[in-house]
């Protein structure tokens, strides 16, 4: 019997987020005090991260589900060179809910939702997400399957990541 992409995927994304829910302390670091994101940081990073979701349609590949632009997927990469972000911490990424269009990561690093950027130490690649709080008393964080794409993570592995806001 074949068990399509999605399903696997999507199991293993259901898997691992609950996963995240089970971790004990040590693994996420939070810097306690965050800025707001202004008006026009919203509305960049938005222009960047904000996907539509997959066709109903789109249940073989991770490719049908990754509805990111080229385009967005080249900003998003761009390292900042101002020094206006600020580190949250660290925290181990999953793979969120992959039928979620764009960049994003569920994290409790966050109280509101803001513009950042996550990084994969051990490859040194980055790309710019949208911050979205994450509670239920887990410590782990929740990664699009966009953004894991651009990180060149596995969608199995649960990656340390460094999370910074104000990208």
């Amino acid at each position: 019997m074949r068990i399509s992409t999605l399903a696997t995927v999507a199991g293993i994304g259901v898997a691992l987020a609950g996963c995240t829910q089970m971790t004990g302390s040590g693994t996420t670091t939070a810097k306690p005090e965050t800025t707001p994101a202004t008006a026009e940081q919203v509305s960049a990073a938005t222009a960047i991260t904000r996907a539509p979701a997959p066709r109903p349609a789109a249940r073989a590949t991770v490719a049908q589900l990754d509805t990111t632009t080229p385009e967005q997927r080249a900003a998003a990469a761009e390292v900042p060179t101002d020094a206006a972000e600020q580190k949250l911490g660290t925290t181990v990424g999953s793979l969120g809910n992959p039928t979620e269009g764009g960049l994003w990561m569920k994290t409790p690093l966050v109280k509101s939702r803001m513009p950042g950027r996550i990084v994969h130490p051990a490859s040194g690649k980055s790309a710019k997400v949208e911050l979205i709080p994450l509670t239920g008393g887990g410590s782990g964080s929740q990664v699009s399957l966009s953004a894991l794409q651009l990180l060149g993570v596995s969608l199995t592995d649960l990656p340390t990541l460094e999370v910074y806001s104000g990208s």
